[in-house]
């Protein structure tokens, strides 16, 4: 399987762009964890390890992350997008907490069963999906 950086090369050298060093240092820390995150959030963790990356970079880094596949938006929240990289990892879905914010990750093959069937009955070609529930983790709704 390729590496992230490899795949990020081959779609901006495609898109007839260029690739710099700055945009792999933003890759290879979106990729060193799976955690969500938002533009905010991958900023700091870049400042924090001494990376001299400007949040401009990483807002124009966004759209081509999302077009080849590499990440995917995740959820809105607090006024912005949260993302997480997909490369490499089964489809799934979560389950979100309105109180503290956890993040549950599940896959349900039924839900490939009803993409289908949708597929099929409207004549659509579905390239994925999002799903996303609301409520409360078993923590919070204990106080509720």
């Amino acid at each position: 399987m390729k590496s992230e950086i490899e795949i990020f090369r081959e779609f901006i050298r495609k898109k007839g762009l260029r690739n710099t060093p700055e945009r792999e240092t933003i890759i290879e820390e979106i990729f060193a964890s799976h955690d969500h995150f938002d533009v905010d959030e991958l900023y700091l963790r870049l400042k924090s390890k001494k990376k001299k990356i400007s949040k401009p970079s990483i807002y124009r880094l966004i759209p081509y992350l999302l077009e080849s596949g590499l990440i995917q938006e995740a959820y809105f929240e607090d006024g912005h997008l949260h993302y997480e990289h997909i490369y490499g990892h089964e489809h799934h879905c979560h389950l979100r907490c309105l109180n503290c914010g956890k993040i549950i990750e599940f896959e349900e093959k039924y839900l490939k069963k009803v993409e289908n069937r949708l597929a099929e009955k409207y004549d659509f070609l579905v390239k994925g999906h999002k799903f996303e529930v609301l409520g409360y983790c078993p923590k919070c709704k204990a106080h509720i």
